[in-house]
């Protein structure tokens, strides 16, 4: 199962330069550190995170295939704006991932990796840091699509779940939100546990409708902070600033 490392959460003193930089600049992207819309440089960021342009550019190229950062066509780099109608198509896509997953795990899972998913959800009550409760989100998720069987579904949902984990940072500081999370991730839990496969599936169909509306909410109320270039909605044939 995938758990959240050392690396991950931000010790990334030892890796090659290559993936320190993209690590730190992905969790600086993902944590808007880095504001959705703001021009970067490779200059800029070779002086922040004392690099050279070699990693710093390979960054870039790995963060642009992720969707994390645009070419900017006026020279240099963008970091991707958040798009609501993406938004709107990958929970549309997680819905039916989620739902075929849940159902295979429910057929499929072990007693002991339901055990290890439980204290997951857990971590997310307790000992609370925003990075932890991200990071914790991202797993249960994940964690829940791996005990389907089905590597492809896993990774499927990896990438789905990892993609929107830069919105989740506009819920992470709501201890309600925080609380609504857990119940729901152990109300899915438990009807996997139980083997209700189709009760399962509609409790996911519908906290992932939720998580969706939740983050299209905290988008509407931060559109002040992101500012007019950092929230596009790119409707079927016709783009544009919102």
């Amino acid at each position: 199962m995938q758990t959240m490392d050392a690396t991950d959460a931000g010790d990334t003193a030892a890796l090659p330069q290559a993936e320190r930089a993209l690590q730190d600049i992905r969790r600086d992207v993902l944590s808007m550190a880095f504001a959705p819309g703001e021009p970067v440089s490779e200059r800029a960021l070779q002086d922040r995170y004392h690099m050279s342009r070699t990693p710093i550019r390979a960054a870039l190229a790995a963060l642009s295939a992720e969707g994390l950062v645009d070419r900017d066509p006026r020279g240099g780099y963008l970091i991707a704006p958040i798009d609501l109608t993406e938004i709107r198509d990958l929970f549309e896509f997680r819905e039916e991932l989620e739902d075929t997953a849940v159902r295979l795990a429910c057929r499929r899972a072990q007693a002991e990796d339901l055990a290890a998913l439980r204290q997951t959800i857990d971590r997310g009550r307790t000992d609370f840091r925003v990075e932890d409760w991200m990071a914790s989100g991202l797993d249960v998720h994940v964690e829940l699509a791996a005990l389907s069987g089905n590597p492809f579904l896993r990774d499927a949902v990896r990438a789905a779940v990892g993609r929107a984990l830069r919105l989740r940072w506009l819920l992470a500081s709501d201890a309600a939100q925080r609380e609504t999370a857990w119940q729901e991730h152990t109300e899915i839990l438990d009807l996997v546990t139980a083997g209700q496969e189709d009760a399962a599936a509609r409790q996911i169909r519908l906290h992932t409708r939720a998580v969706r509306d939740q983050i299209l909410d905290a988008v509407e109320g931060a559109r002040r902070f992101l500012g007019t270039r950092g929230v596009v909605d790119h409707k079927q044939g016709r783009g544009g600033s919102v």
